[in-house]
């Protein structure tokens, strides 16, 4: 549940920074918290011997930052990639399984939520091109 609640957390935070810097901005902070992360999970994972101490959750934060630099900055798109991240996330469909097993210290804990937000991302374009060609969204 905490993830879940981290990738809602992040949605306000990347809609105002995609709206002050755009998409481009949104994917540069994706890549610093990225950065970010892996540091600072590294270091709570050998102090805490654990590996992927569940109060982690800049990785939620991460993944959910990937998704949303692809989408419009629109409610539906956003309330898409929100879904789709947390199907991924959760579902762990392979190689974000592989990392989420083989992968460790801090890289291992941002690896698989970056992993999925891949997923999410391809999934959300693709949906949303359809929904395009359908006329569904203008």
């Amino acid at each position: 549940m905490p993830g879940t609640w981290a990738s809602l957390v992040a949605l306000p935070c990347a809609w105002a920074i995609h709206t002050e810097y755009g998409w481009i901005g949104l994917a540069v902070a994706t890549v610093i918290l990225f950065a970010a992360g892996c540091w600072a999970a590294d270091k709570i994972v050998r102090a805490s011997a654990l590996k992927d101490p569940g109060t982690i959750v800049i990785d939620e934060v991460a993944g959910q930052w990937l998704v949303l630099s692809t989408v419009g900055r629109d409610l539906p798109s956003y309330c898409l990639a929100f879904i789709l991240f947390r199907i991924f996330d959760i579902w762990k469909p392979a190689p974000v399984r592989w990392a989420d097993s083989r992968v460790g210290g801090g890289l291992g804990v941002m690896l698989d939520d970056m992993l999925a937000g891949g997923y999410a991302a391809l999934a959300s374009l693709v949906l949303l091109t359809l929904a395009g060609a359908f006329g569904v969204r203008q």
